[in-house]
């Protein structure tokens, strides 16, 4: 091993308890804690420009389209005519940006606890910066749950770009039946649309939340459509599960998902389209087997947590928050 290779700067990060995977540091453009959690901007070799909280990555600029085109247009398109939308969490700006592609959006409104992270974000990731300046945007840095339920009048669709639940994390409360039922719900337009970011979904992992997510969002609404990629960053299969509120608004074809994008949509699609949404809700028989056998319904009490920990010192009290 050469003298300059062993000199350079790695990154690990722990995905379980005897795996870890590191990555060459670049340059650390910026490392600090915010009064929820550590956030860090690091240049990695592999992945350029990429984002940690509480040392997790939340997306790199060379992946991250992928991630947020299908976090975002499946449920926007599938909407017949989407005018009002909201995130939770999705501090990145990155999900806003997606949205404000619609050219039917006439209302964002996204609620992220973290002020520290949205203003970070919309000052060094210029690819967001005009999404944060949007006039159709509307950013409030507090508690999502209290915001959403408090906000006056319904949405056509509500996005959930949350950080992974991590036990005693800011957000786990926000993946709750109780949430979905009370808030979620409740507080959709007829017709109106929930997607949420459901974390890693691949043959060894997809048990830790992902398929309780997708069994509680059953519990609530009539019709839940899991979908996965992978995703380079995350070094694993990930995953979404969209409920509607319309069953019948999931038999859309492939051909009328790519006239629905082109209509309706600025610019070109980088990942998606109708032939590769179609392959992504064909899940491998494995994870069909796992969802099918889920029974975990996610409350406060039987939450389930992927690997990891949150910062000392920025634990989060038992309101339900959003974080990117």
């Amino acid at each position: 091993m050469s003298e300059e290779y062993t000199k350079r700067l790695w990154l690990e990060e722990d995905l379980a308890d005897d795996l870890k995977w590191s990555m060459m540091v670049k340059n650390v453009m910026f490392s600090g804690k915010s009064k929820f959690q550590e956030v860090d901007l690091i240049h990695t070799g592999p992945f350029g420009k990429t984002l940690f909280l509480d040392g997790k990555v939340q997306s790199s600029e060379v992946d991250e389209w992928v991630y947020h085109e299908l976090l975002v247009h499946p449920a926007m398109v599938m909407h017949p005519n989407p005018k009002s939308v909201f995130i939770c969490g999705g501090g990145e700006g990155a999900t806003a940006r997606e949205v404000l592609r619609h050219k039917s959006v006439e209302k964002l409104v996204m609620v992220d606890i973290d002020k520290v992270v949205c203003d970070f974000c919309h000052e060094h990731l210029e690819v967001n910066k005009s999404a944060f300046e949007s006039p159709r945007l509307e950013l409030i840095n507090d508690d999502a749950r209290a915001q959403l339920e408090a906000y006056p009048g319904k949405f056509d669709v509500i996005i959930g770009d949350l950080a992974d639940p991590l036990e005693g994390g800011p957000c786990y409360q926000l993946y709750t039946q109780d949430f979905y039922q009370n808030v979620v719900l409740k507080k959709l337009n007829p017709g109106g649309i929930f997607i949420t970011q459901s974390g890693p979904a691949g043959i060894l992992s997809c048990t830790e939340v992902f398929t309780a997510i997708n069994c509680t969002l059953r519990s609530v609404f009539p019709r839940v459509l899991p979908y996965t990629q992978h995703m380079p960053v995350y070094c694993d299969v990930w995953g979404w599960n969209m409920a509607l509120t319309d069953p019948k608004q999931a038999e859309i074809s492939p051909e009328e998902m790519d006239r629905r994008l082109a209509a309706r949509v600025e610019g070109e699609m980088r990942f998606l389209d109708g032939a590769t949404f179609e392959g992504l809700r064909a899940l491998n028989k494995h994870l069909r087997g796992c969802l099918a056998g889920e029974t975990c319904i996610y409350t406060a009490d039987t939450a389930r947590f992927i690997h990891g920990s949150v910062a000392a010192g920025n634990k989060a009290g038992t309101g339900a928050n959003g974080s990117s």
